[in-house]
């Protein structure tokens, strides 16, 4: 099912044509950069069947990006209930990871923008959050491309205390 489309954009649910070129994605250093590591083809397994499952009990979740033009897998952009400890969770994040020969196109910014309208509109929470490290400075951009607000930096409590992520920035939106 197609939940959301864009231009140039499917934002889809998963099948199992997409764990392949996930599993790709994930263990790619490139794309990797900002986690502390690089995903194995089964954390990446473990992963995929997370999302399935928060598709299953939320209807909504991290939906599988595809290029209308190449009909190809190029990622992920959604929703995800993060629900580490921090003063703004639990709560509504919106993420994207695409595979590196998808960047620099504006994919994450169509994309997320988008969903950033359905989560706010017809899934109607009542704000959504993102955040990543503070040195990942493309997503941070992307963020503020899509009319978020920068609210603070913060530890991330599931990043290594000595790690150069553990500094992350947090962005919301809320609703209109």
């Amino acid at each position: 099912m197609i939940h959301i489309e864009t231009p140039r954009l499917l934002l889809r649910d998963w099948t199992d044509a997409d764990l392949s070129p996930f599993r790709r994605m994930n263990a790619d250093e490139q794309v990797m950069r900002f986690f502390p590591n690089a995903l194995s083809f089964s954390q990446t397994d473990t992963f995929y069947r997370s999302i399935r499952d928060e598709f299953d009990e939320c209807g909504y979740g991290l939906y599988a990006a595809e290029s209308k033009e190449s009909r190809e897998f190029i990622g992920f952009i959604g929703f995800h209930r993060a629900s580490f400890e921090a003063d703004f969770t639990p709560c509504i994040e919106i993420g994207w990871r695409l595979k590196h020969e998808a960047w620099g196109r504006g994919y994450a910014t169509e994309g997320a923008e988008a969903c950033l309208r359905h989560g706010l509109g017809e899934l109607a929470f009542p704000e959504v959050y993102s955040f990543t490290a503070e040195i990942n400075k493309p997503s941070s951009r992307v963020m503020e491309k899509i009319g978020m607000a920068f609210v603070k930096t913060f530890d991330h409590p599931r990043v290594e205390p000595d790690s150069p992520l553990r500094k992350h920035v947090l962005y919301r939106k809320a609703s209109l």
